[in-house]
């Protein structure tokens, strides 16, 4: 059982996961174990069953999903009838009003929706991946100069569920920097792999860039990819201006991350979100919510 807090009721809430009999097969039962070590973390798998997603076939997957984990198909920009495949609907975007953003420049807002860590004063070589589990920055974007500029910042790191929103945005105005890419596994970023699995982030395949923000300082983007995510999408065009709230990518179908690092002194996360962090619990947020103000 997983239990994530909720801002709004200020209440702890029981998350549903998409297929939670398969995960806890594939990372507790010894069978479930050995058969993802030897298939399931590979490309192959995600390749396949994301080749199936993108088929006709895949639309009848649809409406249950829907009903299983009640998603709101009243803020979607697209109706039931419109996607041409489950993962034409899984990336589905939003109606521009369903996910509002304060123009005040010294706010934090999320990249995504998810459920977020966050860590503040981090050491780079020793970033929280579960509580007794360690990976470092350098190890994560493999690169130690840049990883080095991060000592003692800050670590988001917002965990998406194949129920969630799944494209992400920038969280405020500047210039994004080339990608770059990382070839890796494809474990499950469900709590239950991450306890099971060392320095899972710095094993699975991801991205990243800097991103040069007006505000908050050099941001390092990651986007995280897992079981059945076979592709990221990244629609930013380099060294073009962006604005807060525009678009970077989006995931295919399954539960992703997006990881965040912020240079020391840029800004304070907000409260709550770092209590709950400290109690172990991840916060639910919206792409677009605020969730920090600028350090002065």
């Amino acid at each position: 059982m997983i239990q994530v807090y909720n801002r709004r009721t200020k209440k702890y809430e029981v998350e549903k996961v998409a297929g939670e009999g398969y995960i806890k097969w594939s990372y507790e039962s010894p069978i479930g174990k050995n058969f993802t070590e030897l298939f399931i973390k590979r490309k192959l798998f995600s390749k396949l069953y994301g080749a199936y997603c993108d088929t006709k076939l895949s639309i009848k997957k649809i409406p249950k999903f829907i009903e299983d984990f009640n998603i709101d198909m009243n803020i979607s920009s697209n109706s039931i009838n419109d996607f041409k495949s489950f993962n034409d609907f899984f990336v589905r975007t939003l109606k521009d009003d369903a996910r509002p953003i304060s123009n005040d420049k010294d706010l934090l807002v999320s990249p995504g929706d998810g459920r977020l860590f966050a860590y503040e004063n981090i050491s780079i070589n020793k970033l929280i991946q579960v509580k007794g589990i360690h990976y470092s920055l350098s190890e994560l974007i493999g690169d130690d100069e840049i990883a080095k500029e991060y000592e003692g910042g800050i670590c988001l790191v917002l965990r998406l569920c194949p129920t969630d929103y799944h494209r992400f945005h920038f969280v405020d105005d500047g210039v994004p920097l080339e990608n770059h890419f990382i070839n890796g596994n494809y474990y499950s970023v469900n709590p239950v792999a991450l306890e099971r699995i060392p320095k899972l982030y710095c094993q699975n395949k991801r991205e990243w860039s800097l991103f040069k923000s007006d505000n908050f300082g050099d941001i390092i983007h990651i986007e995280v990819g897992a079981t059945c995510v076979g592709t990221i999408i990244q629609t930013y065009k380099p060294n073009k201006k962006v604005f807060k709230g525009q678009e970077k990518g989006y995931f295919k179908f399954g539960g992703s991350t997006t990881i965040l690092l912020l240079k020391k002194d840029t800004v304070k996360i907000d409260e709550d979100i770092l209590t709950q962090t400290k109690l172990g619990f991840e916060t639910m947020v919206l792409m677009g919510e605020s969730i920090g103000k600028k350090y002065y």
